[in-house]
């Protein structure tokens, strides 16, 4: 005998195991508390289990059944998905929406790029975008705030797919008054070589721990001046002369203040970091998301044409 429940219902109950909270799966569905409490109410008496344990304010957790019950949910909402994508004929057309999370550091000088030539390509397709650091990005796609996200994969749990955009090198940032940017040709450099220079730090999570690393490798305890979780404030200070930094992503010379900075390359054999989208590895991306990795691999990877040292 057929079960009579709907789809409506089980995109309830992937919200609600997903937030794992009554209240916050009403509102990223944009419903009220009491639709969700009903639907779930209704879909445990129709399958005869209870999918999840209750607990105060409104918090759940999976029961073992509903633990079950949500590996044969996913994917047949993806393929209910792939089926009304067909019916609407998005197998010739993209459309719809799609929300991509970027790092904050990358947002400025690649997303532009990336996002005009989609646009062009995919008129039919609204694009909305949410910046912030890596561990903040993160918890958005887990959570579900955006379909994908790119960032560099520092911290990068096996709970998650990736797409590899570009493999990126640390450099050292000095202005250009320094003595190794002097002349505007700089000269590859181990990182010792400023070990008694301040250090203007980036602060941010994951990107920290990493640089902090490579300090270690090259046996340097920095002489840390100030740190910053502003990418472009680091640049400001660094361009006046201030210290040093310890970064990836590579941008123009220029600055907020109109001084420049000179990237200086390593001689040290430090380990690169991933650029990629990334989405939960217990959801297939949906053709607007493949598309968007394909694309921006097109427009950053290293056979763009762009400077692939990010």
């Amino acid at each position: 005998m057929a079960l009579d429940f709907t789809l409506v219902q089980l995109r309830y109950f992937q919200e609600v195991a997903r937030r794992e909270h009554m209240t916050e799966a009403a509102k990223q569905l944009n419903v009220t508390q009491s639709a969700i409490s009903t639907a779930m109410a209704q879909l445990e008496r129709t399958l005869g289990l209870d999918l999840f344990i209750r607990q105060k304010n409104r918090s759940v957790v999976l029961s073992p059944a509903g633990k079950r019950f949500l590996t044969e949910v996913t994917p047949f909402l993806e393929s209910s998905d792939n089926l009304g994508e067909t019916a609407l004929g998005l197998s010739r057309s993209l459309s719809g929406q799609l929300t991509v999370g970027v790092f904050s550091p990358i947002a400025p000088t690649r997303l532009p790029l990336i996002h005009d030539e989609f646009e062009k390509r995919y008129p039919d397709v609204r694009v909305n975008y949410l910046e912030a650091d890596l561990e903040e990005l993160q918890r958005a796609v887990t959570a579900g705030d955006c379909d994908i996200a790119l960032t560099y994969t520092l911290g990068l749990s096996d709970r998650f797919d990736t797409y590899l955009i570009d493999v990126v090198r640390p450099h050292v940032l000095v202005s250009l008054e320094h003595r190794l940017g002097a002349g505007g040709c700089p000269r590859p450099v181990h990182l010792r070589e400023l070990a008694d220079e301040n250090y203007i730090q980036l602060d941010l999570p994951y990107s920290r721990q990493y640089y902090d690393e490579l300090f270690r490798i090259a046996g340097v305890v920095p002489r840390i001046r100030h740190s910053f979780s502003g990418y472009e404030t680091v640049r400001s200070f660094v361009a006046m002369g201030l210290g040093y930094s310890l970064l990836s992503q590579s941008v123009s010379s220029g600055t907020y203040i109109g001084s420049k900075t000179v990237d200086i390359p390593l001689l040290d054999d430090f380990p690169s970091i991933d650029l990629a989208l990334i989405w939960p590895n217990d959801v297939r991306l949906n053709r607007r998301g493949r598309a968007y990795c394909e694309l921006t691999k097109e427009i950053l990877g290293p056979a763009s044409g762009h400077q692939s040292d990010l």
